[in-house]
């Protein structure tokens, strides 16, 4: 897989007959390594491992319902008290970032109504602060620690 900008980590792989899979930590289970997975592991590890985002409070491919229909976030933070916080949208590394990704995970916070959201395609990320009293969103050069949130 493509070198990404993200710290590296000590990921587990293995193949099972024609798929290669990848360790999932949150899922606690393989799953298959594509493009976009490769950048999903990575990013859940940054956040963890450099922004120190509590484990167990981080989902992948976390169901919700949007206009009657089923749709997954690719990850969804949670505050201590588990109420939504973050979520994040990931693309293969191939894939340019446009205001189609952005478009489509506002979608999803119609619902969740959470305060950040993060988009990456491994080489690049985004992070957009929302102020509800405001009705203003700010994008910040970083992502924050999970304890400044």
């Amino acid at each position: 897989m493509i070198e990404l900008n993200l710290p590296p980590y000590p990921y587990k792989v293995k193949q099972e007959k024609d798929k290669i899979l990848i360790f999932d930590e949150l899922r606690r289970r393989y799953v298959t390594l594509t493009p976009e997975e490769w950048v999903r592991q990575h990013f859940v590890a940054y956040l963890v491992n450099q922004k120190k985002f509590p484990r167990g409070l981080i989902g992948n491919e976390i169901s919700l319902t949007l206009n009657k229909c089923n749709r997954r976030c690719d990850t969804i933070v949670y505050d201590r008290n588990g109420n939504p916080l973050c979520i994040a949208e990931y693309k293969a590394p191939h894939v340019e970032i446009t205001q189609k990704t952005f478009d489509q995970i506002v979608r999803y916070n119609l619902v969740l109504q959470v305060s950040y959201l993060f988009v990456s395609n491994g080489m690049k990320h985004y992070c957009c602060h929302i102020n509800y009293t405001t009705n203003s969103y700010t994008f910040l050069p970083d992502i924050p620690l999970y304890k400044d949130l």
